[in-house]
C-alpha cells in the first residue's frame, strides 16, 4: 500500500509517500481501506518532534494521522463480522497510522458513517467536531453575542453554525476577505477582518457587548477579544494556533473571566463511561441532522506537505483531509 512516512522530525518536506506493507488488524480489530484522512494542527508540531499532550514521543519512522473514515475490509480474530464492508469513520486517538490507503483501529472505536455524509465530512466531525462539541457544553449560547476568531478553520466554522443555530448573534473573526466572506456564509451576523487594524472598533460599535469568546487562537487577538467582553462575559479557551502548538505555549488567559476547557477538563464535563465517545456520537447526530455542515480542504494524500504548510501558514479554511 501507499502511505506517507515521517523518518526524521523537522519541516513538512520530511513527509514522503512510500510503499510500505500494509498493516495486520490484530484481534478485536479492523483494517479499513482509507477514503480520508484527517489534518490536525497538533499532527504539525508531532512532525517537527514535539510531544505535546501524547503520553510518550513518537517513535520513527512513523505513518502520521489519528483520524481515519472508510470501508472496513477486513477483520482481526473475534471481530464481530457484521463490521465488513460498512462505511466508519474512527479517531485513532495518539495511535498513528492514517495517512495510509489502509489503516487499523480497535472495533470499539468505530463509528457508522450517516448516509448522507461523505468520509471527508465524517473525519472532520469525528475530530474538530467532537472537540466544537466539548467546547459548547461550557458556555452554551443562548441570547448571546459570540465572538469566534479564526471563524472560518475548522472548529470555528462549526461553531458559528452551532451559536447561529441556538439563537445568539455571532461575530466571525477571520483573515481575508475570502475567510470572512466565508464566515459570512456560514451565517455570522458580522464577519470581520482581522488583519484590519480597526477590527476592534467594528465589533465594539456593533449592536451589543460580546458576552462570550470561543478562543482558539490565543496571543494579541485573545487579548483584544477578551477586552471586548461585557461584565460577567465569557472566555473559553480551547487552543493558542497564533502561538503554534508547541512546548509551553500558553494562551492568553484572565483570571474569573477566561477558562481552559481542553483535555481532562472536557472530558470530565462530558462525563459518562466513555466521554470521547459521547462527544463524537453528539458531533456525527449533529451533521446527520444537517444543523452542522462541516467545511473541508482536500488534498491529495501524496500531497501531505503541502497540506501540513498550508495548514502552518494559517492558509487553509475549514477541516484539512487527505484523500488516497
Amino acid at each position: 500500500m501507499h502511505a506517507i512516512r515521517l523518518h526524521a522530525f523537522g519541516p513538512a518536506e520530511n513527509l514522503v509517500l512510500e510503499e510500505v506493507e500494509a498493516p495486520r488488524p490484530g484481534p478485536g480489530q479492523v483494517r479499513i481501506a482509507v477514503a480520508a484522512a484527517g489534518v490536525h494542527l497538533l499532527d504539525t508540531a508531532l512532525r517537527e518532534g514535539q510531544q505535546g499532550p501524547a503520553p510518550a514521543p513518537t517513535p520513527l519512522p512513523t505513518i502520521p494521522g489519528r483520524e481515519v473514515a472508510g470501508t472496513v475490509e477486513s477483520l482481526g480474530e473475534g471481530t464481530d463480522p457484521a463490521w465488513l464492508g460498512r462505511r466508519v469513520v474512527a479517531h485513532l486517538g495518539f495511535a498513528p497510522g492514517g495517512y495510509a490507503e489502509l489503516a487499523v483501529t480497535d472495533a470499539a472505536r468505530l463509528h457508522d458513517i450517516p448516509p448522507n455524509l461523505d468520509a471527508a465530512a465524517a473525519v472532520a466531525m469525528i475530530g474538530t467536531g467532537r472537540t466544537a462539541m466539548g467546547i459548547v457544553q461550557f458556555a452554551e449560547p443562548v441570547a448571546d453575542v459570540v465572538l469566534v476568531p479564526a471563524a472560518a478553520g475548522g472548529i470555528g466554522t462549526l461553531l458559528v453554525q452551532y451559536a447561529k443555530n441556538a439563537g445568539a448573534t455571532v461575530i466571525g473573526l477571520a483573515g481575508g476577505p475570502e475567510k470572512t466572506a466565508m464566515a459570512a456564509a456560514n451565517g455570522a451576523d458580522l464577519a470581520v477582518d482581522y488583519r484590519d487594524p480597526a477590527w476592534p472598533e467594528r465589533v465594539g460599535a456593533y449592536d451589543g457587548k460580546v458576552t462570550i469568546v470561543y478562543d482558539g487562537v490565543g496571543g494579541d487577538t485573545a487579548r483584544t477579544a477578551v477586552g471586548l467582553l461585557a461584565p460577567g462575559g465569557r472566555h473559553i479557551v480551547f487552543g493558542w494556533s497564533a502561538q503554534g502548538i508547541k512546548e509551553g505555549s500558553v494562551p492568553y488567559l484572565v483570571e474569573g473571566v477566561s477558562e481552559q476547557v481542553l483535555g481532562p477538563v472536557m472530558l470530565a464535563k462530558a462525563g459518562g463511561d466513555n466521554p470521547v465517545r459521547t462527544l463524537e456520537l453528539r458531533a456525527l447526530a449533529e451533521a446527520a441532522a444537517g444543523r452542522l455542515v462541516p467545511a473541508v480542504r482536500r488534498f491529495p494524500l501524496a500531497e501531505a506537505a503541502a497540506a501540513h504548510r498550508a495548514l502552518e501558514s494559517r492558509g487553509t479554511t475549514g477541516k484539512v483531509v487527505l484523500e488516497p
